[in-house]
């Protein structure tokens, strides 16, 4: 991939696919071409191709600031792309797409929030509708299966606000999934859980993907613990990247260019740790475990 300077160019939009009606298991539920988005004159990430099938598990590493959540807000319509194209379910990119569920970065919620767990996982069906509403039976029916899914059934009529954290998460996958997406963008879904939420979460989004053919976005900074789950790996840096199979990706050499300084990728009893990439600001010499054995108590990198 080339690291020269892309002119920046308005994207243009391809005519949607055309349909018979019946679901196609072996199209790309998001497809990218060229795909570039930046700031002005700082480019994020450019000359971005990309097929992702259905019931794939993509990761989505990198420092902070190198766009992993600004990828997601383009995929989700808010964020234009400055070239290229997007497409999702063969769709240009928008505001309210029912083929996307969304799992955005966690915030703690007031304890005053007046909303039970089953309110929130209800505004996945409600979408972009606002007002009150009578919901059908098939509607019931749907949440209350989402929040059976993801182990929520407990605490359906809990106030939202005073669920702990991993239990909100969770609330906030079972949201995501209610309306059955072909594609599920997850923020940061592991951030700030312990070890025994973390592998919870990363299991129920696996599940889904693998029953219901349901295409996977994960960005992260903890690769370890879906290590054994993910497809493939794209990692972006300074408006570069590598995209391919964690064993294609993961090396001293392929993340030494992205950082553009000596980086070492070491594997330790099953973990991937990696020495020497500046993002924080300890700098290159900072030390990065991604690792499930590692705690929660600094942040990593990738």
């Amino acid at each position: 991939m080339s690291s020269q300077p892309v002119t920046m160019t308005t994207a243009t939009a391809a005519p949607p696919a055309p349909s018979d009606g019946r679901e196609d298991r072996t199209a790309p539920v998001l497809s990218a071409r060229g795909a570039a988005v930046g700031f002005g004159d700082r480019v994020l990430w450019r000359d971005l191709d990309l097929d992702l099938a259905p019931g794939e598990f993509l990761a989505v590493l990198g420092p902070n600031g190198a766009g992993k959540s600004t990828l997601l807000r383009t995929i989700l319509g808010h964020q234009p792309l400055a070239a290229g194209q997007l497409l999702v379910a063969g769709r240009p990119p928008g505001r309210g797409n029912r083929a996307i569920g969304y799992v955005p970065q966690q915030k703690s919620m007031d304890t005053a929030t007046p909303l039970r767990a089953r309110d929130l996982v209800a505004m996945g069906i409600d979408g972009t509708r606002w007002g009150p509403r009578r919901r059908s039976a098939e509607d019931r029916r749907r949440i209350t299966a989402a929040l059976a899914e993801v182990g929520a059934s407990g605490y359906a009529d809990a106030p939202i606000g005073l669920l702990s954290g991993g239990e909100q998460q969770r609330v906030r996958i079972a949201q995501a999934l209610a309306a059955d997406p072909k594609l599920l963008l997850a923020d940061e879904p592991l951030l700030s859980l312990d070890l025994g939420h973390q592998r919870a979460v990363s299991e129920i989004i696996d599940r889904r993907r693998r029953e219901h053919h349901a295409a996977v976005v994960f960005v992260t900074h903890e690769i370890n613990p879906v290590l054994g789950l993910v497809d493939r790996i794209l990692y972006l840096v300074g408006g570069r990247h590598r995209l391919g199979t964690p064993a294609e990706v993961m090396t001293s050499a392929n993340l030494s260019e992205l950082y553009q300084t000596p980086v070492d990728v070491l594997e330790v009893r099953g973990r991937i740790v990696v020495v020497g990439a500046p993002d924080h600001p300890a700098g290159p010499s900072q030390h990065h475990d991604h690792g499930p054995g590692a705690d929660d108590r600094s942040p990593r990198t990738a």
